[in-house]
């Protein structure tokens, strides 16, 4: 009994940094257009919007400095300070933005410092997503590792979850008058909360051998150079894995909700119903994969997802512009389950590919750059695409491409699995 509550601890060690990142994502977007009317004032509410999600997406590009600062503490002064430090770097703007002045109290100076807190935020998520997994990986049973591994991405969906029902109790329970002059600060100001108990938990958790795992035993001086001189196969397996990532989680989960209500015609309660509910058996998915991804390894089910999101790509849009509601609940619960079987053994399968002195640093600029450049871009990609070829399918295109592309680096890749540890390359 004593052994699981310490595991249970160590998993929400490395989940709630996840679970306060995504929490904000979800409540930044929620109230959009609210952040919008307060902060970037203008005679048209559109340019406002574009300007607030303009902020929105300066975050992403902030992900590869992030994971290129973090990831340097990680491999060289250890796992538990780099932990510390990203919860910090979201928990603390997040704070900040619940008191906030907007730019009725002090002008252009609101907007900016918006964005330095934006900024701050995306910084934080290029080391945290990574940082974490690393160390669950490094903590797990070698036997477990897909399963103990899978929880990062559940952290990450439970705090979409959570940060929705909390911005939708809100702008339910709050008059719309006081929403828009105090009350959206709510739903940021218990960002706080969750953000001081992710930095209680992690500062309580023991940097020893069976807790945070201490620097690598000969940290090299600069992983990123160590990385690029030594790791390159890896870090090119890692972006081209990790675009069916961006592309397959942002187009299903992010992007479907508009989609649902412009072309499937289905009203936006509905639409986020369905989104909600799906996002929820695909939360359930992960750790279940996970460890069937132990028991067979995680070459078979990475092969299994990214061909099925391959093959069942352009049905599954065909499901979703369907304008019955079940079969738009079928399209999307196909592409779940499939984007489950690739994305609950993807962290564990691309961790393995570095050794411990690099580890953080090559799986966090592996991952963050095709997160920045393909992730956040995909709702605007299949946008595109759809104006372009005044296909309502196209975005299906788009996400069999990504399909096929990790299908054929994962045929290819090396196995690393049955090993008790990546090998090391001996430290410069």
């Amino acid at each position: 009994m004593g052994a699981d509550r310490k595991n249970i601890r160590k998993i929400i060690a490395g989940t709630v940094g996840n679970t306060l990142e995504w929490y904000d994502f979800a409540v930044y977007g929620y109230l959009a257009p609210i952040i919008a009317h307060q902060f970037f004032p203008s005679g048209s509410p559109t340019v406002s919007l574009i300007a607030t999600f303009g902020v929105f997406a300066a975050g992403f590009l902030m992900r590869p400095v992030g994971s290129l600062l973090l990831g340097h503490i990680a491999d060289r002064a250890g796992r538990r300070q780099a932990l510390l430090i990203s919860v910090a770097l979201m928990a603390i703007p997040t704070s900040l933005i619940a008191l906030l002045p907007t730019y009725e109290s002090i002008g252009i100076l609101a907007p900016i410092l918006l964005t330095v807190l934006r900024l701050l935020q995306g910084m934080s998520v290029g080391g945290e997503y990574t940082g974490s997994s690393v160390y669950l990986y490094e903590i797990a049973p070698k036997h477990l590792r897909s399963f103990t591994v899978s929880w990062t991405m559940v952290g990450a969906v439970f705090g979409i979850l959570l940060g929705s029902g909390v911005a939708a109790i809100a702008t339910g329970m709050v008059p719309a008058d006081d929403l828009n002059s105090w009350g959206w600060r709510i739903p940021f100001a218990f960002g706080l909360l969750l953000g001081v108990s992710g930095f209680m938990i992690r500062s309580n958790t023991r940097a020893d051998e069976t807790d945070l795992p201490p620097s690598p035993r000969e940290p090299v001086r600069v992983p990123v150079h160590h990385v690029m001189q030594h790791h390159k196969p890896a870090l090119f397996r890692t972006i081209a894995c990790n675009v069916l990532n961006g592309v397959g989680f942002y187009l299903t989960f992010v992007y479907l909700t508009t989609y649902l209500v412009d072309y499937s015609k289905l009203t936006e309660s509905r639409a986020l119903t369905i989104n909600t509910g799906v996002m929820v058996v695909f939360m359930l998915l992960l750790p279940l994969l996970g460890y069937l991804a132990d028991r067979i390894g995680w070459r078979p089910l990475l092969l299994i997802g990214s061909g099925g999101i391959a093959v069942l790509g352009y049905p599954a849009f065909w499901l979703l512009h369907h304008p019955d509601p079940t079969m738009v609940i079928l399209g999307q619960c196909s592409l779940a389950l499939v984007l489950a079987c690739y994305l609950a053994p993807l962290l564990g399968a691309m961790i393995s590919q570095f050794p411990a002195e690099v580890r953080v640093t090559g799986y966090s600029i592996g991952y963050n750059i095709p997160l920045a450049l393909f992730g956040g871009t995909s709702p605007l990609v299949a946008t595109y695409l759809i104006h372009e070829t005044h296909m309502q399918l196209a975005p299906a295109f788009y996400l069999t491409a990504a399909g096929i592309l990790a299908f054929l680096v994962v045929s290819f890749m090396p196995s690393t699995e049955d090993e008790a540890e990546p090998p090391a390359i001996p430290a410069e």
